[in-house]
């Protein structure tokens, strides 16, 4: 079954980049977006976190939390986290591979990446909103994320 909006997000662990665990119980209390991407080290997908890297300020005012969800290596994830200074969690589903992902209903069998997708959950982790593209072609923009998160109140 896969998040929808007025459902409950699916609960996850994964390990961050420093080997932490990272779980969706630990992020409740606060707004959460939990960020989708299909590839590191892309123009797309980088372009994207940095647009939340370089505006985390805005999404702290919302009483949010950031962590982004890979299909990749926590290696990869690190080396490209440390490289663009991200100051919120990467996470890896890696390993069974995309299991999180798929459990989102946001994962590519074809390709063994995630979509481009979102998941706007407010404190007790709910979905309220879904902010995905058609393509992974195609960036999500950030002012979407802001909307989601107010409209949350």
């Amino acid at each position: 079954m896969s998040a929808e909006i007025g459902s409950p997000a699916p609960e996850f662990t994964l390990r961050a980049i420093d080997g932490e665990s990272v779980s969706l119980e630990a992020l409740r209390g606060r707004k959460t977006l939990v960020v989708f991407i299909p590839f590191p080290f892309t123009d797309t997908c980088e372009g994207e976190l940095c647009a939340i890297r370089d505006r985390l300020s805005e999404l702290d005012r919302l009483d949010a939390n950031v962590v982004v969800i890979t299909t990749d290596t926590v290696f990869s994830n690190r080396e490209w986290s440390t490289k663009n200074g991200f100051g919120f969690p990467v996470l890896s589903d890696f390993w069974p591979h995309g299991a999180v992902t798929a459990a989102f209903g946001t994962f590519d069998e074809k390709v063994g990446v995630a979509n481009r997708s979102t998941y706007v959950l407010d404190a007790g982790g709910v979905v309220r909103e879904i902010v995905a593209t058609e393509s992974r072609k195609i960036p999500r923009e950030f002012d979407a994320y802001v909307a989601a998160l107010a409209a949350i109140g």
